[in-house]
């Protein structure tokens, strides 16, 4: 993850109300921030995040409004001068020190045995607005004449109220913080990791696109996913196919290779795929090198970082050189020819442009890879665009993510011959008549030639099995996509399984139970006999057992959910309301290679003979 912001980067802005607002920033545009103003984005570009700005004051020359970072003695003055106060670490009086006398318009709520008021309330009869003397034309007139970043307005609200003495610690804490959140002009830019868009998408967007995932599940999935990094990339070789040769140019699937995959299915628009990711060490671009510049006609020009506001676009790896001048005349040609063969480098030399791999190579990471399983044309994962990453992109600038996320639909996992991408043989044509066509003709050859090769190899692959784990957050049947999906796991790979509610996991739990496993293993069924243990694994089941029992261990189903908390002077307790909806459940489990033959203990056992003591006769 970047440490500065950047040009066309997805960031979030943390308000003051607590909302969050999620942005592009786009250079050479106005940032707005609703009601607490606007700012140009040229202003944050560059700066690290986590930092706090507040909105200055429009100068009388300037139309815009200028940004300060506030410091940390700003942010936590109240904090800091509490905790130099005299004093401030005496117990509170014990209640027989003094008793509080009633006043008019008070409510007493703890009184003692003798009567005497030992506690009152700070409800007021009188109604809180009678007693601020500043009216709502005033205060719109303070926002609009906008001193000093809404400081001032606060201050002459609490100077303004009248009972501002007769407030308990906790009721002016509170009062001072609900004005500082609606009047105070600041604002947190905070990168975009999942959990920050996980709680945006869910607060404020549509929380049925991640069918209502909160950041606690998110984690669950992971950890009991084991989702981690699962090795450095490794690629297979080229294997320089001419264009005359077919499938027999292919490579073979190598098992030996095939380490740290994951198996998903993925509803959530691509909120799961991110945080599998993250997990994994491929969600973020890797940092750039500050003061990487580049020469060109002997001047240091910064270079531009690659854009994603038109994923569709190949950036350039370096700027267009230079036009020829009149001097060069005739080497225009020359220079033409150059500039295809030539990429220029950040130190300025020319290198040979690398040969252009053969159709067959395949680009795919043999580890360490995400392999998503989905029922459309391609699948949804439209939410990796705030982390610069379209699949949808024929021609993707380069990103982590490219090698190591790989899609084939269920057709092509159960019966690959039905599918025409698969079963097609790819087109071949000798380089003669491959030089006679259109130029846009021979791209459609090799377009599809590519896409024959890729689409076999994860095919494949996928259908060798041996994955590292299974992680699901689908609307489809669990059973369903378990009874395709645990075959290819490999043993001791664990499971994980989210669901907006417990039903639907509860019916894949008792498909695993004991009375089910002991069952199978008495030979109940019936269906069974004669059977191998790889035909067991992929048995389609019956309305009695719908799944082979014996397949995972240690199913379990569970849930989380942090409870936010209200912190005041005198007041620390959790809130008592929260959002609504679906609080989700995790199903986890690990699978299981069943033993081929009869399970029977050996071994030697003593047999301990207990003589009885015979009584004696009278």
């Amino acid at each position: 993850m970047h440490s500065v912001i950047r040009p066309n980067a997805w960031v979030a802005l943390k308000l003051p109300s607590g909302s969050t607002k999620v942005l592009q920033i786009i250079p050479n545009t106005t940032i707005s921030l609703g009601k607490y103003g606007a700012f140009p984005s040229n202003l944050v570009i560059g700066r690290p995040y986590h930092l706090t700005f507040e909105l200055e004051d429009k100068l009388p020359d300037e139309n815009f409004s200028r940004i300060r970072v506030v410091t940390t003695n700003e942010l936590y003055a109240e904090v800091f001068a509490d905790e130099a106060a005299p004093g401030c670490d005496t117990p509170a009086a014990g209640a027989n020190d003094a008793v509080i006398s009633a006043t008019d318009g008070e409510e007493f709520r703890l009184v003692d045995d003798k009567g005497n008021v030992i506690a009152r309330s700070n409800h007021e009869v009188i109604d809180d607005n009678a007693r601020q003397t500043l009216t709502q034309d005033e205060i719109e007139e303070l926002k609009r004449e906008g001193n000093n970043a809404g400081k001032d307005v606060i201050a002459k609200l609490l100077l303004s109220h009248t009972a501002l003495d007769q407030k308990t610690s906790f009721s002016l804490a509170k009062y001072k913080l609900l004005k500082t959140k609606k009047y105070i002009r600041r604002f947190q830019v905070l990168p975009i990791d999942v959990a920050t868009f996980a709680h945006w998408q869910l607060e404020e967007r549509d929380s049925s696109k991640i069918m209502d995932m909160r950041a606690e599940m998110i984690g669950l999935v992971g950890c009991w996913g084991n989702v981690h990094f699962g090795g450095d990339e490794v690629l297979l070789p080229d294997p320089n196919a001419s264009t005359d040769q077919g499938d027999e140019a292919c490579l073979p699937v190598d098992e030996s290779l095939l380490r740290g995959r994951w198996l998903v299915v993925d509803d959530t628009c691509g909120l799961l795929v991110a945080a599998m990711a993250e997990r994994m060490g491929v969600l973020y671009e890797a940092e750039e090198v500050e003061g990487e510049t580049e020469e060109q006609n002997g001047t240091a020009t910064e270079r531009t970082p690659a854009s994603t506001e038109n994923p569709n676009e190949t950036q350039p790896n370096a700027p267009a050189p230079p036009e020829p001048t009149a001097q060069q005349g005739g080497d225009t040609e020359m220079l033409d020819v150059l500039t295809k063969a030539e990429k220029r480098q950040s130190d300025g030399k020319p290198k040979q442009q690398k040969p252009r791999p053969s159709d067959f190579a395949i680009p795919y990471s043999q580890t360490n890879s995400i392999t998503v399983i989905h029922g459309a044309s391609q699948p949804n994962l439209s939410l990796l665009n705030y982390w610069g990453f379209d699949i949808t992109s024929p021609n993707h600038p380069p990103h982590p993510l490219l090698n190591h996320l790989l899609n084939l639909t269920w057709l092509q996992l159960l019966k690959p011959e039905l599918d025409t991408s698969y079963s097609t043989p790819p087109l071949t044509a000798s380089p003669e008549t491959l030089a006679s066509w259109k130029p846009s003709r021979r791209g459609n050859f090799h377009r599809k030639r590519r896409r024959y090769a890729r689409i076999r190899h994860i095919v494949d692959s996928t259908r060798a099995g041996n994955f590292s784990g299974l992680v699901c957050a689908s609307t489809m049947d669990p059973i369903s996509i378990l009874r395709h999906a645990l075959p290819l796991l490999a043993g001791g790979a664990p499971v994980a399984i989210y669901a907006p509610t417990v039903e639907s996991l509860a019916a894949v739990s008792d498909c695993f139970s004991v009375p089910r496993r002991t069952a199978w293993v008495s030979g109940s069924v019936p269906e069974i006999e004669g059977l191998s243990n790889e035909e067991l694994e992929r048995w389609q089941g019956n309305e009695q057992f719908p799944l082979n029992p014996t397949l995972l261990q240690g199913v379990s189903i569970q849930t989380s959910r942090a409870r936010r908390w209200q912190v005041l002077p005198g007041r620390t307790h959790p809130l008592m309301t929260e959002r609504g909806g679906a609080d989700g459940y995790v199903l986890t489990a690990w699978r299981a290679k069943p033993a081929e033959g009869k399970v029977a203990a050996k071994g030697k056992f003593k047999r301990r003979k207990v003589e009885s003591e015979a009584g004696t006769p009278a």
